[in-house]
């Protein structure tokens, strides 16, 4: 038995919809809040299921969790440093920000690898290398990593490429350091500045977030505070991409639109025509789409996140699209199932290319991960016919409400459980 999202295509998008906070922020927000002395409250909290998983470890920490819709508030003041080896480390990658957060407040962490969405591989040597700078050893016993530091203290580090994971976590093991802790060529993407803001509102003393090189003063003390969250610059991204593949006229609220450059340019080389008024963008679909290429990057490049529903929304521009992924060069699990609607696209090392306009017809698909999920959901708004989309777990772990917002929208959309 499994559930699945059922999607009749060829219905026209319109109306207004209402992105929720940054997912990419959530998951490393609060893993940060274990290293206050005090409670605190975040505002904006999607509720997805990754959310859930790291309020089972948080509780299993031994901090009081409560939510009360989007607000999550979190008192770590009794925490208990024990072994983190629940199912619910396995769910979701980014229960390794527990990893520096643990490490920065109480020396030591032990813990499963962390699990999440496979991309191909993605070590954490980054993280790794960090904490032994600022004086961790780290060791393996019994499937766990264990990481023991009787003091860390500032150091320089240099990360040997721009790993957003590896920039937080280090962070978050530095904030307590004794000294000055400077980390070079760090990511810079919004979600990390968003962080940086949360720690420092508990008084953490931190400096140069969005840029190359992040300096951070150690403390002693970090108190509770308040914090709301950004909004989600990829569901953000993954709305306006269904807009301009099955929108008339739809209104995509509570956006920074700086932290969609890379995609805002991309959409306007298709021929998609847009209009950014303060924290909307109003997509009013294009006549003709044409073909453009995309290279994943770091922040500020193209996010390697909407890759994979640009994709499908190239299956629908005059010629032939290319994407290079330079981020997971994996990352292309989206392609076989887009090809069962009828897509026509060659895929490679770490690149494919997407060949259109081609009609997509509705059919069962498998999503192999969480933006595949995105991709293919895509995919069923513009397919003749019903598409069934299994594997919604996936879609889940990261994008609140999609099925009501979208119906909201106009489409036609339900959740049934089937025998295979």
């Amino acid at each position: 038995m499994k559930e699945i999202i059922a999607i009749e295509g060829g219905h026209k998008l319109s109306g207004t919809v209402e992105i929720s906070g940054a997912k990419n922020a959530t998951v490393a927000l609060i893993p940060a809040v274990v290293l206050a002395d005090g409670p605190v409250n975040i505002y904006g909290v999607p509720n997805i299921s990754d959310v859930d998983a790291l309020k089972v470890l948080l509780e299993e920490l031994n901090c009081t969790v409560f939510r009360d819709g989007d607000t999550i508030k979190i008192d770590p003041s009794n925490l208990q440093n024990v072994p983190l080896v629940s199912p619910a480390v396995d769910k979701l990658r980014a229960s390794y920000y527990l990893m520096g957060s643990l490490l920065g407040k109480c020396k030591e962490v032990r813990m499963r690898m962390p699990g999440g969405c496979y991309l191909g591989p993605r070590p954490i040597d980054l993280h790794i290398k960090g904490f032994e700078a600022l004086g961790a050893k780290v060791s393996y016993e019994d499937d766990c990593i264990v990481i023991k530091a009787e003091k860390l203290v500032g150091t320089k580090i240099y990360l040997d490429f721009a790993s957003v994971g590896a920039t937080i976590n280090i962070i978050l093991a530095a904030v307590k350091a004794t000294g000055k802790t400077v980390i070079e060529n760090v990511a810079k993407e919004p979600e990390i500045i968003d962080v940086c803001n949360l720690l420092t509102k508990m008084g953490a003393n931190i400096r140069g977030a969005g840029t190359d090189t992040i300096t951070i003063e150690g403390v002693e003390k970090l108190q509770g505070c308040n914090h709301e969250i950004i909004p989600d610059r990829i569901e953000a991204g993954t709305f306006l991409i269904i807009a301009a593949a099955a929108g008339e006229r739809v209104v995509v609220q509570n956006v920074i639109p700086q932290h969609l450059e890379s995609l805002i340019s991309k959409l306007k080389e298709m021929g998609v025509v847009m209009e950014i008024i303060g924290d909307s963008i109003i997509v009013n679909g294009a006549s003709e789409m044409v073909s453009c290429d995309v290279r994943t990057q770091v922040y500020p490049g193209f996010a390697t996140d909407l890759q994979q529903p640009l994709t499908t929304l190239m299956t629908q521009a005059k010629g032939v699209s290319s994407v290079t992924e330079n981020i997971y060069p994996e990352r292309f699990g989206h392609c076989e199932q887009l090809a069962n609607m009828g897509a026509h696209i060659e895929v490679f090392d770490g690149a494919c290319k997407v060949y259109g306009p081609t009609k997509l017809t509705g059919t069962r698909v498998y999503a192999t991960d969480l933006r595949c999920g995105a991709a293919l959901i895509v995919a069923a708004l513009i397919s003749e016919g019903v598409s069934e989309i299994a594997n919604v777990y996936h879609i889940d772990r990261g994008y609140e409400n999609i099925d009501n917002k979208l119906i909201a929208l106009g489409a036609r959309i339900s959740r049934r459980i089937v025998e295979n």
